[in-house]
């Protein structure tokens, strides 16, 4: 075990990380040692996940996966490294500046890479003009549904703290309808069938989707690159 835990809302997300091993129907282990929750999507299922970290021994916690665009600068694959996290009710917390910066420059050279404040919303923001207002409210470059939740956790156990969002829908995409209803809030797959039944039945939304797809696997490339830097882990954290 080298420390370092991470929570990830799905299971396809947490594959880009490499191989894990199962330690219990909550826990797995990376090859490097790195524990790994994947807990559903939401605050409350991304919390769990934190609290099981900590309890299993993580010292440092990163919240991992893809985030919704608000910044129209920010393109599809783009790294987001957020230096805050800002929730709902517009409270704000820090990541962790040495470890944000340790990990930003051993991956600036292989992919692009953005900071910023990343928005923890209850909900998917889906709709362009909705982006728009989250992005002049919250001065926020993404949005996403856990990191604040994983954040919070580690400022109560005074642990050293990271998100890693790369972007799949940008600001200008809306988010298809079907892909927000199927999406529930504590599972760890999405579900495509029913993704599928509600582009049958508006089939309106095939165009959306095919596009999300495309975006994800441009996310995913960007999240496997940040995978494979070798400095996941936050400066010193190996060491006893």
């Amino acid at each position: 075990m080298n420390g370092l835990g991470i929570v990830s809302a799905f299971t396809a997300e947490s594959r880009l990380l490499g191989p894990s091993i199962r330690r219990d129907r909550s826990l797995a282990c990376l090859a490097d040692g790195t524990l790994l929750v994947v807990s559903g999507m939401g605050a409350a299922a991304a919390e769990q996940g934190a609290l099981r970290l900590v309890e299993a021994g993580a010292r440092a916690l990163m919240s991992w996966g893809v985030a919704g665009g608000l910044d129209p600068r920010l393109a599809a694959g783009t790294v987001l490294l957020p230096n805050e996290i800002v929730s709902a009710e517009g409270r704000v917390l820090a990541t962790t500046r040495d470890w944000r910066e340790r990990l930003s420059g051993a991956v600036a050279s292989l992919c692009t890479v953005s900071a910023g404040r990343l928005l923890t919303a209850a909900q998917p923001i889906a709709s362009p003009a909705d982006k728009a207002i989250a992005f002049r409210q919250a001065g926020a470059a993404a949005v996403d549904l856990e990191s604040f939740a994983v954040a919070a956790v580690a400022e109560r156990h005074r642990l050293p703290f990271l998100a890693v969002r790369a972007i799949i829908d940008t600001a200008a995409e809306g988010l298809p309808r079907a892909v927000a209803a199927a999406a529930g809030t504590d599972a760890p797959e999405m579900r495509f069938g029913g993704v599928l039944a509600a582009i049958v039945r508006a089939p309106a939304e095939l165009p959306g989707f095919i596009r999300l797809v495309r975006r994800y696997l441009q996310a995913s490339r960007a999240l496997k690159v940040v995978a494979r830097s070798g400095a996941l882990a936050p400066p010193g954290l190996g060491r006893p």
